[in-house]
């Protein structure tokens, strides 16, 4: 995989399940996205396309952005997160504070970005 398309897919990734999340949000989910990749030893690409780890990749019929301005805003926080530290220390997983997973029980609560929480 090429630097550019792994920029795409995590910027895809952030717009699909952050766009609405103010900043810091948005760079809390790529981070994820990156912290799953490095140790599952994957491509940003193949981590995003696991069955059942990100909604988006099952529900769309597209995964082009309707709003050219969220992704470009998006892919600034991408940037963001590559160029600094892992605020989210370590987290591999979140969830929209709305709902209650069954999984959160395994994983270790680290903090709270926006309307997500994250996991490690």
């Amino acid at each position: 995989m090429t630097i550019l398309e792994g920029l795409l897919w995590l910027t895809l990734n952030v717009y699909h399940e952050a766009r609405s999340e103010p900043q810091i949000g948005q760079i809390a989910v790529a981070h994820v996205t990156l912290n799953r990749a490095k140790k599952e030893d994957l491509s940003i690409k193949d981590v995003i396309r696991q069955p059942h780890q990100f909604s988006w990749t099952l529900h769309k019929d597209s995964y082009f952005p309707e709003d050219p301005q969220a992704f470009l805003q998006c892919m600034e926080s991408v940037v963001i997160a590559l160029k600094n530290d892992d605020f989210t220390r370590g987290s591999t997983y979140y969830h929209l504070t709305s709902v209650s997973p069954n999984w959160i029980s395994k994983y270790t609560f680290v903090d709270q970005f926006g309307s997500h929480k994250f996991y490690r």
